[in-house]
């Protein structure tokens, strides 16, 4: 018997929700990874990209634990001399949520071609609502 390799033709995209109200960034972020990679499928090929389409609402609910708020900063560098901008995640947790929950998922996604592609799946929004209906989205809440 030989391996299942799965092609990227025969791959069908399901659509889940994913509520982060009241639950770590961290968390929902891990667990948003894991389904836009396709991991939770039984057919997950490493080379193939094979997983869904992720909704994220409530991203301003998303809690951080401990001191993460007054601590973590969100830095990035312009690339001239002097450049360097950073954020304290309370700020960035008040005026842009989608943001830091894009930025914690892209980072657990693998730093190639295929976390990108699967990059391009995740929707995240501020509150309770989204305009994805038409897709049938599943909860998940495993």
């Amino acid at each position: 018997m030989s391996t299942f390799m799965a092609k990227a033709e025969n791959i069908d995209r399901k659509w889940y929700v994913l509520d982060a109200a009241g639950k770590p960034l961290g968390r929902t972020a891990a667990v948003a990874a894991h389904l836009l990679r396709g991991k939770h499928k039984a057919q997950f090929t490493p080379h193939v990209d094979c997983g869904d389409f992720v909704i994220i609402i409530n991203a301003d609910k998303a809690i951080l634990t401990g001191k993460k708020l007054t601590q973590k900063y969100y830095r990035h560098h312009t690339g001239w001399v002097g450049g360097l901008k950073e954020v304290q995640y309370s700020t960035l947790m008040a005026e842009k949520p989608e943001l830091a929950m894009q930025l914690a998922v892209k980072g657990m996604l693998p730093k190639n071609s295929i976390g990108r592609q699967s990059a391009t799946r995740l929707k995240i929004y501020q509150g309770g609502e989204h305009n994805h209906s038409a897709q049938k989205p599943e909860v998940w809440d495993k």
